[in-house]
């Protein structure tokens, strides 16, 4: 049963990394899912919830930091030594598109999908208005992952998951701190107007 779902997921690896290239994607794929590209959107988002989306804005980026902590050290130091999948881009790069450099060692589960699902439902849960948008960009990189050459869909799938789960534990956490201190009578935790 797990050989006929590794070889499902080597499937649809090359189907998404092969069948789909096309000129369009081989520009737009590493441009999506390159780091160093989203540093100014990033910084421009910090800005905002700092200096301009007040106190909602100000808690969104702390919850936001500590999930993006949280995830990308378990998923980095713990999910990836301990299940040990190589990446498609170090077990068969001969027999890829790859259209990024090669990435470590192992892939299982994606960072990048990991963390932006995990994003994805910060933002979507304090600003209900950007759910749809920041859910399908977070799509998007996820998927851009495969087509690059340098994870399996399952990679991209249980990081998704994991992302999701880990946001909604950070937030029902945070939902507890709220609901003690607000009957306590402290109102830093409140944002609403």
């Amino acid at each position: 049963m797990l050989n006929q779902l590794i070889q499902c997921d080597h499937g649809l690896f090359h189907y998404i990394n092969g069948a789909l290239s096309n000129s369009f994607f081989d520009w737009f794929m590493p441009a999506i899912t390159n780091q160093n590209n989203w540093i100014l959107p990033l910084l421009v988002l910090i800005y905002w919830l700092l200096f301009r989306g007040e106190k909602r804005g100000r808690i969104t980026f702390v919850i936001l930091i500590v999930t993006v902590i949280f995830i990308d050290a378990v998923a980095a130091q713990i999910i990836k030594p301990f299940i040990g999948r190589i990446r498609p881009s170090h077990a068969m790069p001969e027999m890829i598109n790859l259209l990024v450099p090669r990435g470590g060692q192992f892939s299982f589960v994606s960072n990048h999908s990991a963390n932006t699902f995990g994003l994805s439902v910060i933002l979507g849960y304090f600003y209900p208005n950007w759910k749809w948008k920041v859910t399908a960009l977070a799509f998007i990189i996820a998927f851009s992952r495969v087509y690059v050459g340098v994870h399996y869909p399952a990679d991209v799938f249980f990081g998704a998951l994991f992302g999701y789960g880990s946001a909604w534990m950070i937030l029902s956490c945070w939902v507890i701190i709220k609901m003690k201190e607000l009957k306590k009578g402290r109102g830093w935790v409140w944002y609403e107007t």
